[in-house]
Order: structure tokens, then sequence, then C-alpha cells
């Protein structure tokens, strides 16, 4: 009667040590030829089963996180050019009109690439002189909250 059973492991090592006669190390690794233990091998068959982990868990699994340079940060502000107020212009009634007429967008800030033809009056954050120039030779106005003065 054996007392001590070796391993499966230390018994299965045939030509190629480790692969316990299956040939190729890769082949049978784990569960499958699916790239290795654990997460390995996500960029295809378990793609999409660690994607839909991450979202349950709420952490994002792939791409890029962490601190990014001042130039790559996106713009937080709402800002619009005047050539959009003269395109849009009546998606942007529908969706800004005041009583009197006057667009409220008083979380934008207006800015003055291109042309305006449309006479406007238009309550904003803030706006560039440039966009102030434009839409006052259209006939238009700019309403911008005044500075707190000390």
């Amino acid at each position: 009667m054996k007392l001590k059973k070796r391993t499966k492991s230390s018994r299965m090592h045939g030509h190629g040590m480790g692969t316990h006669g299956w040939g190729s190390r890769k082949k049978h690794i784990s569960s499958g030829n699916r790239g290795g233990y654990g997460m390995a091998g996500l960029e295809g068959h378990k793609k999409g089963t660690a994607i839909k982990l991450a979202e349950a868990a709420g952490v994002p699994y792939f791409g890029r996180q962490g601190i990014t340079s001042r130039g790559s940060e996106k713009i937080k502000n709402d800002v619009i050019n005047v050539s959009e107020l003269q395109l849009n212009i009546e998606s942007l009634k529908k969706r800004f009109a005041m009583k009197d007429g006057t667009l409220n967008m008083n979380t934008y800030k207006i800015l003055g690439d291109g042309e305006i033809t449309i006479k406007v009056s238009i309550k904003a954050k803030a706006a560039s002189k440039s966009a102030i120039e434009k839409i006052e030779k259209a006939g238009g106005k700019i309403i911008l909250p005044k500075a707190d003065e000390e």
C-alpha cells in the first residue's frame, strides 16, 4: 500500500515539461485555449464578460483613467458661436425664449466665430468682444450679468 501519492502535476510531466501530455504549453492552460489564468487574454474571448462585470461593479475596466494634462481637458462650460445662433435660431427660440422674445441662455458664453444677420436679444453668462460687436451690428443686443462692484 502506497502511503504518499505523487501529485497529478508531478506525475504528468511528459515531453515538454508542464504540458501534462497535451503537447504545447499554451494549449491547455486553465479552461481551454483562452490565454492564461484569470483575466488574461481579454482582447478576444473574455472581453464581453469583463465589461459586464466592471459595469455591474461601477468600475471602468477598459480605457484610460487618471490625471490628464491641462491641454487635454474638456471644455467645461457651455459655449456657442454666432454662426450656430444663425443656423439654429428656430430650435434655440423653442428652447430658450422668454415672454419678451429674449433668449435666456444664462449658462452660455457667446463666441464670435462666423457671421450673424438676425436681430436677436440674448441674455448670456459671458460674451467675447467680437460676438458683442457682430450681434449689435446685426441690430440685436447681449445682456450680461453686472460684475459685483465692491
